[in-house]
C-alpha cells in the first residue's frame, strides 16, 4: 500500500502476516519518476514472492535493494525473489552473509520450502553519508548496538521519512538484546528529528508516538531483567504488560540468545 506521496515520490509498504507465529515483517519501496528502490526482502518464500510481485506491478525497474541488517528474516527473501537485483548493505552485513549465510539457512531447516533455495550475498557496500537517487536525497546512517550489532538506517530528510527497520517495532513485540541503553538513546534522537514517518521492520508505518512507546517498552524490559526476571517469567510479564502488542512468537526467537547464549544465527 502507498503510505505517503510527495511530488513524484511514493512510499509503499508491504507487511507480512501478524497471525500465528509470524512476526509481521515489513519491507518498503521508494518509487520515484523513473525507478524503484527497495528496503529489505522479506523472510518466508511466499512473502518474498508476493513482495516482488507487488514491486513488479509498479512497472518500473528496481534500481537497487538496501538490506538493513543481518537477521535472516530480512535477507532470506533475496534468494527467493531478488537474485537479479543489486543489493547494497553495510560491510559487516555483507561479510556476515558471505561467511555464515549457508549456515544460517541450514539452521532454519524446519522452514522447509518456506526457506530460500539459495543465499544471495550483497554486492555493494552501503556507507554512511548522502546520495541523490533519481532526484531524491538519501542519508545513510550506520547504527551500532541496538536490536543488532550493525544496522543500516535510511532517511529521506526532504520528505520526512525514516526507514528505521528494526530500530522501531510498530504494534508488535520487540526483538530484545542487551543494548537497552544505547537503543533508547537512538530512539530519543529520532524523537528530536524532523522526520514524521518511520518505516519499521515489523508492523505498520509509525509516527513519533510509536517511537516513544518503543522507548517505554525497552525501559520496562530493562527494569524487569534488572529485577531478576528471565525466561518464561520475563515473557509472561511482558505479555501481561503489553497485551495490545502482536507477534508474541518473537519471544521464542530471541530469548535463547538474550538469556541462554545461543548462536547469533
Amino acid at each position: 500500500m502507498v503510505v505517503k506521496r510527495a511530488g513524484d515520490v511514493r512510499i509503499h509498504t508491504f507487511v507480512a502476516s501478524f497471525a500465528d507465529s509470524n512476526i509481521a515483517n515489513a519491507t518498503h519501496i521508494i518509487e520515484t519518476k523513473n525507478q524503484l528502490v527497495l528496503v529489505d526482502a522479506q523472510f518466508l518464500a511466499p512473502d518474498a514472492k508476493a513482495f516482488r510481485d507487488y514491486a513488479d506491478s509498479l512497472r518500473k525497474p528496481i534500481e537497487r535493494l538496501y538490506l538493513s541488517h543481518r537477521h535472516p528474516d530480512h535477507w532470506f527473501g533475496l534468494g527467493t525473489a531478488f537474485t537479479d537485483v543489486t543489493v547494497h548493505a553495510l560491510s559487516e552485513t555483507l561479510t556476515f552473509i558471505q561467511e555464515h549465510g549457508e549456515e544460517s539457512r541450514s539452521d532454519h531447516w524446519k522452514l522447509g520450502n518456506l526457506a530460500p533455495e539459495r543465499i544471495v550475498v550483497p554486492k555493494e557496500v552501503a556507507s554512511r553519508g548522502e546520495e541523490t537517487i533519481d532526484g531524491v536525497r538519501y542519508v545513510f546512517d550506520r547504527v551500532t548496538d541496538t536490536e543488532i550489532d550493525y544496522h543500516l538506517a535510511i532517511r529521506l530528510p526532504d520528505i520526512g521519512v525514516h526507514f528505521a527497520q528494526d530500530l522501531v517495532y510498530s504494534g508488535t513485540h520487540l526483538y530484545l538484546t542487551k543494548h537497552f541503553d544505547h537503543w533508547i538513546r537512538v530512539l530519543q534522537e529520532m524523537l528530536r528529528s524532523d522526520c514524521d514517518l518511520f518505516m519499521p521492520g515489523h508492523g505498520l508505518p509509525a509516527d513519533k508516538n510509536e517511537v516513544a512507546r518503543n522507548i517505554e517498552y525497552l525501559s520496562a524490559a530493562r527494569q524487569a531483567i534488572g529485577n531478576g526476571l528471565t525466561g518464561d517469567a520475563f515473557k509472561s510479564f511482558m505479555l501481561q504488560r503489553y497485551p495490545e502488542r502482536k507477534c508474541p512468537g518473537i519471544f521464542d526467537i530471541y530469548m535463547p540468545r538474550l538469556f541462554g547464549g545461543a548462536s547469533d544465527y
